[in-house]
């Protein structure tokens, strides 16, 4: 195994690391856990893992700060640009309510 990989976290199924095996992207994880505050006993719990994958995962967000501002980058351009592709008469706003 090359420096700097985990046999835990992967990129093969997705764009961003995630944990092997699973479609939970470390972001998600650093979210529910660190952003929400959720115990991460229960996040293991609800997506079925071992909760030390869910610590390798916040291990890794952590130990990757730059692969990590990367990604999220990656997905907010993401989200601009299919909210721009959105064909929709003129004058609706969809973030107007």
């Amino acid at each position: 195994m090359a420096e700097g990989e985990s046999r835990r976290i992967a990129r093969e199924l997705m764009s961003e690391p995630h944990i092997r095996g699973r479609r939970i992207s470390v972001r998600q994880v650093y979210a529910l856990v660190e952003d929400r505050g959720e115990d991460p006993e229960a996040v293991a719990d609800r997506y079925d893992l071992d909760v030390a994958d869910v610590y390798h995962a916040l291990a890794y967000y952590h130990d990757h700060p730059r692969e990590m501002r990367e990604a999220e980058r990656e997905r907010e351009d993401a989200k601009v640009d299919f909210h721009e592709s959105i064909d929709r008469p003129e004058g609706v706003d969809p973030d107007a309510a």
